[in-house]
């Protein structure tokens, strides 16, 4: 993996959307768009803070299960917009691209109902990411266990996550195949070379980003294999701890969620402490992460670049030093 000499670090940060990027930055967040005829649609969005209003939710630890929150709503918002924007919802609903099943409830059911398969098809999914994350694995290495009359049992929460691991690879390995899936790869492989040209230095032109690394540590990918890593270690310690919580499934999942909170806020304090420092250690729990993102970025074309220069100028002030981390 290529390195880049960082001359300045910034604590701007974005997101792949359908055929667009959210970016947000000092001056707020702003959603470029590729719309059907060709242009590019910027538009600044309005991103209020809870922990504005109420301080304690800014403390460390706190503030990261709070910004994971809101970052995965405000995060939906943004990638249904642009879903709309560009075009993509109405391709989908094409008589063409339709099954019949569709085309019935498009025809026969109103609005609210929709909204409410919508609900109903969302929390589904919530539900089969629980039963491939945590259930699974958990009832795998309970009979890998078993098997071996016990003699996995300080290792069991080790097992879990190297099963969530192998798990969450194949997992976006599959979906990287679809082709809309990979167009948004690609424009999250644009998101990152253009910070990166930025943290170097350079003048912010399609030439000067498409040069760059699209491996960024403070990637979302990055977060998501330190959450897993972090996990491992404080529910193997709770494991040796308390023996007992192992035994009945039940209790063990329950403990597990209990402890995701605090996994989510060590998470967010060591991504943000990796976009200030390199070293050893830095380097060692983003390595996983850092590999992962050969799947979860593609290489962009320049129309692509394109819009993450238009997104990430719109958060950006004028001194770089209002913008570092």
């Amino acid at each position: 993996m290529p390195k880049d000499k960082v001359i300045h670090k910034t604590s701007v940060g974005g997101q792949a959307l359908i055929e667009g990027i959210m970016m947000q930055g000092p001056k707020g967040a702003a959603m470029s768009v590729r719309m059907p005829d060709g242009s590019i649609s910027t538009e600044e969005k309005q991103v209020k803070h809870i922990r504005d209003k109420i301080k304690f939710l800014g403390w460390p630890i706190i503030r990261g299960v709070v910004n994971f929150v809101e970052s995965m709503i405000f995060g939906y918002s943004c990638l249904m917009e642009s879903a709309e924007k560009s075009g993509f919802e109405d391709l989908a609903e094409s008589e063409e691209n339709m099954s019949k099943l569709d085309k019935w409830l498009n025809d026969h059911m109103n609005k609210t109902f929709m909204n409410i398969l919508t609900g109903i098809a969302s929390v589904l999914g919530i539900l089969l990411a629980f039963a491939l994350f945590f259930y699974l694995p958990t009832i795998i290495t309970n009979w890998f266990n078993k098997l071996s009359g016990g003699a996995l049992d300080n290792f069991r929460a080790l097992i879990e996550g190297v099963m969530r691991m192998i798990i969450f690879v194949v997992y976006i390995a599959l979906v990287s195949l679809m082709k809309d899936i990979r167009r948004t790869f690609m424009y999250h492989g644009a998101e990152h070379k253009t910070i990166f040209c930025y943290e170097n230095g350079l003048e912010l032109t399609v030439e000067n980003v498409r040069k760059q690394s699209r491996f960024h540590p403070r990637c979302g990918t990055s977060f998501m294999f330190v959450m897993i890593i972090l996990s491992v270690i404080i529910s193997s310690a709770v494991s040796v701890a308390f023996p007992q919580l192992r035994d009945i499934t039940v209790v063990w999942m329950a403990v597990k969620l209990l402890i995701l909170p605090l996994v989510m806020g060590l998470g967010y304090e060591f991504i943000k402490y990796a976009g200030r420092h390199d070293n050893l250690l830095v380097r060692f729990l983003s390595a996983p992460g850092l590999w992962m993102q050969r799947l979860t970025t593609k290489e962009p074309d320049d129309s692509m670049i394109e819009v993450a220069l238009e997104a990430f100028k719109a958060v950006i002030t004028d001194n770089p030093e209002d913008d570092a981390v």
